[in-house]
């Protein structure tokens, strides 16, 4: 199941304001992706985010169709209330006021995946006496 990363540039100096917001996070109403006809097109699996000086970055965990997270996250009253109050840290704005604009924004702030890696393409055998699972 694939992951994505998420890059904010954010003023240095203000981690723990920055982590109080994220910290506060009201969730999305459902992990469920779906596409303009209302069908399941994904899911979200889960998240983490990480900040360090000026740059924070939101792993997601997901299956399924990638375009339809951008779409979904910008929906969601509590992504734009989190959007709202961390504009003040930002270090370059942005407009997010729509689901069509946080889609934008969302396209243009994934970072390039360079690797992925999980249980299954691990070289070698497993060791004996570890159970898998």
């Amino acid at each position: 199941m694939p992951y994505a990363a998420i890059r904010y540039d954010v003023i240095p100096g203000h981690e723990d304001e920055i982590a109080e917001i994220f910290a506060n996070f009201r969730r999305v109403s459902s992990p469920v992706l779906t596409d303009e006809k209302g069908e399941k097109v994904g899911e979200l699996l889960g998240s983490a985010v990480f900040i360090k000086d000026e740059i924070v970055i939101r792993v997601i965990h997901y299956e399924g169709d990638f375009s339809a997270i951008g779409r979904h996250m910008g929906q969601q009253a509590g992504v734009h209330d989190l959007e709202g109050r961390l504009a003040k840290y930002l270090k370059t704005q942005r407009d997010t006021s729509t689901p069509e604009k946080f889609a934008e924004y969302f396209r243009n702030a994934t970072m390039r995946c360079i690797a992925q890696l999980n249980k299954e393409n691990y070289p070698g055998p497993v060791p004996a006496g570890v159970q898998q699972g």
